[in-house]
């Protein structure tokens, strides 16, 4: 395998990681806080929609983490 496709799997796998732990880190901070998005399945209310938004943050900031932590160090 390459070097260009070896760091093309490393980025994809960190993605994916870093989206399913964030997803579940922000949903958890949802239950704790009392904006569970699962809680409710007929409604959709602010306290869901909160939820919501923070299982997408922790999406986004976990996909963020994964990828700093596989990047290589700089040489500056």
């Amino acid at each position: 395998m390459d070097n260009q496709t070896r760091n093309a799997l490393r980025e994809g796998l960190a993605d994916a990681a870093g989206f399913v732990i964030g997803s579940l880190a922000g949903w958890q901070l949802g239950k704790l806080l009392g904006l569970d998005f699962f809680a409710a399945p007929d409604a959709f209310g602010w306290r869901e929609m909160a939820g919501l938004a923070l299982i997408a943050l922790g999406c986004g900031v976990g996909k963020l983490v994964a990828r700093r932590l596989i990047a290589p160090p700089s040489s500056t």
